[in-house]
C-alpha cells in the first residue's frame, strides 16, 4: 500500500527555510495545532525528527520544490501535506506569471505553454532569467509606460521598484546575483496605478474543500511603511464552482475566473505539481492609456497570510455540516492591541525583527442557507 494512503501518525511543521522570524515560527505552530484538530490526530514539534516508519501530515513553510527529495517522508500528493509540491524552482514562485522573451535565455524545466495557456488571465510583461534579457524586456516595455521590477522570490511586494527610464535599470541589476537570476528569474511587468488586489484561493484538507474570495488590508509598520495587514474573505462550503454561485460584482467574478485559469493552465503544465492549500493575488488597475486592466500577480502552493483564516473556515465547516458560507478574516497589527471578543491569536508579542507585533483571525457572518 503507498505510504500516502496510510494513517497520519502526527502533524508536523516543515520548516525549509535558512531564517524564519519568531512571530512566523510562532505562527506556524498555532496553525500546526489547529490541522492536527481538524485531522483529529496529535501535533509534534519539529525539533523531533520524524521517524522512518510513521508517516506524518506535513505543514511545509514554502512551496516544495523537486517531488523525489520529499518522498521518502511519504509526501506523496496533497493529502499529506498542507501546501503544495512543484518540480523546479521558477515554478514555486511569481516568474510563472509571464512568458519569456523570445530567444530568451531559461532555466531547466522552463515551458512556455503555461503562459501561452494563462496569457487572458496575465499582465503584460516578462519574466527574465540574465541581465541582458532583463534590459532587453525594459526596452520592449517602457515604451508602453512604467514598468515594474518584481523580485520572484519576494513577498507583500517586498523589494519592488517601478522604472520610467532604461538608465533607471542598471542600479538594479547591478545588485542581482547572476546565478541566482538564472535559476529564480525576475519580473518585468507593466506598471498599474489605483491598484486593487484580490485574493482567490482554496484549501483541501480532511476530506473538505472550501473556496474563497476576498481582499488584502494593508497597514502600517513601527517605521511607518506600509505592509499587509491581513485578509477579508468570504470563504464557501465546496469548489470554485461553488463560489460562482454567490451573486459576485463583474470584477469579483472576473478575479475568480482569472485564478481558474491560471491554476489549470499550472495542472495542464507542470508535471508533478499537486496543491492542497491555493491561493492567488489578482491586480486590478488602471495602466498608462487608463484602461483597466486585470491579472494574476502570483500564486502561494504554501501557507500564506490568510491561512489562519483558512484553517477556522474549514473547522467551522467541519463543526457544522449544515453550514455553506462564513466571512473570516485574518488580522497582523503592529502593536497589542485589545483583541475582538471573537478573535483566535496565533501571535502576540515583542517580534525580535518587528517589535510588538499582534496576529488573529476571526470568523463572522455564518451562512446556513443551500
Amino acid at each position: 500500500m503507498p505510504r500516502s494512503r496510510e494513517p497520519h501518525a502526527a502533524v508536523v511543521l516543515l520548516d525549509t527555510r535558512e531564517h524564519t522570524p519568531d512571530h512566523e515560527h510562532a505562527t506556524h505552530l498555532k496553525l500546526v495545532e489547529r490541522l492536527a484538530h481538524l485531522l483529529g490526530i496529535a501535533h509534534v514539534q519539529p525539533e523531533q525528527p520524524p521517524v522512518a516508519t510513521d508517516h506524518y501530515y506535513y505543514v511545509p513553510t514554502e512551496t516544495l520544490i523537486e517531488p523525489q527529495r520529499y518522498q521518502p517522508l511519504g509526501i506523496q500528493g496533497e493529502r499529506d501535506l498542507f501546501g503544495g509540491m512543484v518540480s523546479h524552482p521558477y515554478m514555486a514562485t511569481k516568474a510563472i506569471s509571464h512568458p519569456l522573451l523570445a530567444n530568451g535565455s531559461f532555466p531547466p524545466g522552463w515551458t512556455d505553454a503555461f503562459a501561452q495557456q494563462a496569457s487572458d488571465a496575465l499582465l503584460k510583461g516578462y519574466t527574465v532569467f540574465s541581465k541582458d534579457d532583463a534590459r532587453r524586456a525594459a526596452q520592449l516595455l517602457l515604451p508602453e509606460g512604467a514598468v515594474r521590477i518584481k523580485p520572484v522570490q519576494a513577498t507583500a511586494g517586498r523589494g519592488q521598484q517601478v522604472i520610467e527610464q532604461l538608465e533607471q535599470l542598471e542600479p538594479l541589476l547591478a545588485d542581482m546575483d547572476e546565478q541566482a537570476l538564472a535559476l529564480w528569474g525576475l519580473v518585468l511587468e507593466e506598471n498599474l496605478e489605483d491598484v486593487e488586489t484580490f485574493s482567490v484561493g482554496q484549501v483541501r484538507v480532511a476530506g473538505l474543500t472550501c473556496s474563497y474570495h476576498g481582499s488584502q488590508r494593508l497597514t502600517h509598520d513601527h517605521q511607518g511603511t506600509e505592509v499587509y495587514g491581513g485578509s477579508d474573505l468570504v470563504v464557501v462550503r465546496g469548489d470554485y464552482h461553488a463560489l460562482l454561485q454567490l451573486p459576485l460584482e463583474d470584477t469579483v467574478r472576473l478575479a475568480v475566473n482569472q485564478a481558474m485559469a491560471y491554476e489549470h493552465a499550472a495542472e495542464q503544465h507542470f508535471p508533478g505539481f499537486f496543491a492542497s492549500r491555493r491561493n492567488y493575488d489578482i491586480a486590478r488597475g488602471l495602466d498608462p492609456h487608463n484602461h483597466l486592466r486585470s491579472g494574476v500577480l502570483e500564486q502561494s502552493w504554501r501557507l500564506g497570510g490568510a491561512s489562519s483564516a483558512e484553517i477556522l473556515a474549514l473547522q467551522a465547516f467541519a463543526d457544522d455540516p449544515a453550514l455553506q458560507r462564513v466571512n473570516a478574516s485574518s488580522h497582523e497589527v503592529f502593536g497589542m492591541p485589545e483583541l475582538p471578543a471573537d478573535a483566535t491569536l496565533f501571535y502576540q508579542g515583542n517580534d525580535s525583527e518587528l517589535g510588538h507585533f499582534s496576529k488573529y483571525a476571526r470568523i463572522r457572518e455564518h451562512d446556513h442557507s443551500e
